[in-house]
């Protein structure tokens, strides 16, 4: 081993500066949150080469005064904390004191500040982690960080940087999350020039996601609120029409602060578990704020991206019944238009966002800009244009008369969905379509293709997937019986007899209670042989030696502790075995039966894997298509 030496302190600055500064979203995530904390309401952020180049961060919050200017950029120099004890406690976005003497270690750094019970402000230099200057000049109230030729003196770390182009997107993605966080500052991002990012700051979220994914996803979601000893939720997260392929959508903040937690993440897609398809993921803007500091271990990450919680599972309950309550409550039948999409020439596509961000020589030719206010604007008065020179629909009655239909019939439709735009998920109806109001009106036009039905109820027509519709309430009634104990079992002549292997004897066994308690009656039967002697009453279909192997088999995919509804969950994924399948004819008495009981259920809108159960279409829609709206 080599001769031990201690390091001078520009390497160490170096060193701890590879921990805190990894590219310039990083720059521009430490001095964003630096104004946030210093209790700014107006943040701009500008940034050129993808901000290797250049960065310029303005707040209007409280500056810094002269003489604690040096101290801050030295090493663990803050503000926010005065002892370890603190740390339990710490509800500031930063507290480690890393991020303005890491940033200068390995760019060169401008500070403009000033506070406001002072005259004048402060200038201060520092390059390569040297202290230039430091002197006093005219500026407003508040902070100015210009950060110039990141990593200028170390090209090792120069060269690991992305395109310009990837460097800025990851700037953009930090400052969507910090206005999602923090809707009660107004926050500006320019890339290049051009302003990508511009929000209000009045408080609103909805407002803020409306500017950042625009007005399809902000007309699609759900308001959350809830509220338990010290945890508190609140935000919005979207119809399950909304969602991806992936968890770039799931933004969740703990007392303002955007993480990572698999907690988290796996609370909300248990919550969406039946209302969405297989690996499909949510929108999610959750704000969920922890008064009990005791909870919280926020000091685990470099970043601040990861926290501990001292009772991981008040976590995930919290989170897991806030989502599937706020589904529960609402009519999610998506809506299908038959309407035909614009035609090419009427609507322009809009550029790839990366060509968006080039230098404005590179983009004279570009699409128009892109203000969403703007957008919504035009589709408002191109829709009364429209409005203005349609005539009122005209409908055929029982005697072959015409008559107009009322205005009233048709204002909620067109308010709602203007014409070009997409139809969505609506919650606004005469009386839920599965309700007890409802069913006396309800008329069952007859079943199409011996799988779907055909249900007329106000100005709509409903279509229901009697398979869809028969796992659900399949499914429902296993997770009532199993809450309420009240499962009856079905005998076998002759028994099924299952031969299995030492795993899955020991699966079997391992979980054989949860099994006697949802109605299975299985006996040894031999050397790893079991009979299966009995099964569930609702579910007769199971009933077969491979659906069985089948769902012993998937009981391996769990880890861990297993409780009866996550058994259950595995059983629901049988059901579909046992329901009523597509292709076959049923009788209008066990389709009315079928609907009624759909009625009783908490999630009748879809299966058990997510698919939905009932679509919708209007009869404005089907007017339009046979032209007796023009």
């Amino acid at each position: 081993m080599g001769k031990i030496t201690v390091l001078d302190q520009q390497t160490i600055d170096k060193i701890a500066a590879g921990e805190v500064v990894e590219r310039p979203a990083s720059v521009v995530k430490e001095l964003v949150e630096n104004a946030v904390d210093a209790g700014a309401s107006q943040i701009t952020v500008e940034i050129r080469e993808g901000g290797i180049g250049f960065i310029r961060i303005t707040d209007n919050g409280g500056g810094i005064e002269k003489e604690d200017i040096p101290l801050a950029f030295l090493r663990h120099s803050t503000s926010k904390i005065r002892s370890a004890e603190d740390l339990m406690g710490v509800s500031s976005l930063g507290f480690r004191g890393e991020a303005l003497s890491s940033i200068s270690a390995v760019s060169m750094v401008e500070l403009i500040t000033k506070t406001r019970e002072n005259t004048l402000g402060s200038r201060c230099c520092v390059e390569g982690g040297v202290r230039k200057s430091l002197e006093e000049i005219g500026a407003p109230d508040g902070t100015t960080m210009i950060v110039r030729n990141l990593f200028y003196n170390t090209p090792a770390r120069k060269k690991f940087l992305r395109t310009e182009l990837t460097e800025a997107a990851a700037i953009h993605e930090i400052m969507t999350r910090l206005a999602l966080s923090h809707p009660e500052i107004s926050f500006k991002v320019m890339i290049h020039h051009q302003m990508k990012l511009q929000t209000n700051g009045n408080g609103n979220l909805k407002d803020v996601i409306y500017h950042i994914y625009g007005r399809d996803i902000a007309m699609r979601l759900i308001d959350v609120n809830r509220e338990k000893g010290s945890l508190r939720i609140s935000g919005f997260i979207g119809k399950p029409e909304i969602s991806r392929g992936n968890r770039s959508y799931e933004n969740y903040f703990i007392n303002g602060r955007y993480v990572k937690s698999k907690i988290i993440a796996k609370g909300v897609e248990d919550g969406y578990k039946t209302f969405m398809m297989q690996h499909r993921y949510p929108f999610v803007c959750l704000n969920i704020t922890i008064d009990d500091k005791t909870m919280l271990d926020v000091n685990v990450h470099p970043a601040k991206l990861e926290l501990r919680f001292s009772n991981q599972n008040l976590i995930y309950d919290m989170v897991q019944e806030t989502v599937r309550d706020a589904l529960s409550g609402k009519e999610l039948i998506p809506e299908v238009t038959l309407q035909e999409p614009e035609k090419p020439q009427e609507t322009k596509e809009k550029p790839p966002l990366e060509k968006l961000w080039k230098a404005p020589e590179q983009t004279k030719t570009a699409a128009a800009p892109q203000d969403k206010n703007l957008e919504y604007f035009m589709a408002q008065m191109r829709r009364r244009v429209e409005e203005r020179h349609t005539q009122k629909p005209q409908v055929l009655r029982e005697d072959s008369g015409y008559q107009a239909v009322p205005e009233a019939e048709n204002t909620a439709v067109r308010e709602s969905r203007p014409p070009g735009e997409k139809a969505e998920q609506l919650d606004l109806f005469d009386g839920q379509l599965l309700s007890r109001e409802a069913a006396v009106r309800h008329v069952i036009i007859g079943q199409l293709f011996d799988t779907y039905w055909l249900v007329q109820y106000a100005d709509k027509l409903y279509i229901i997937d009697q398979h869809a519709a028969h796992e659900r309430v399949l499914y429902e009634r296993l997770m009532k019986g199993l809450r309420e104990q009240t499962f009856q079992s079905q005998l076998l002549a002759p028994p099924i007899v299952l031969n299995l292997s030492m795993q899955e004897e020991q699966l079997y066994l391992k979980y054989r209670q949860y099994f006697a308690d949802m109605g299975f009656e299985i006996e040894e039967f031999g050397d790893q042989a079991y009979a299966v002697r009995a099964v569930p009453s609702n579910l007769p279909g199971i009933a077969k030696n491979d659906i069985l192997m089948e769902l012993l088999d998937s009981l391996s995919d769990i880890h861990g502790s297993i409780g009866s509804e996550s058994l259950l969950d595995k059983v629901a994924s049988m059901s579909c075995k046992a329901a009523v399948k597509g292709n076959h004819r049923m009788s209008s008495p066990e389709a009315r039966a079928l609907i009624d009981e759909l009625m009783t259920l908490e999630n009748p809108y879809h299966c058990p894997h997510g698919r939905p159960t009932i679509i919708s279409m209007t009869k404005y829609e089907l007017e339009k298509k046979f032209k007796r709206i023009v």
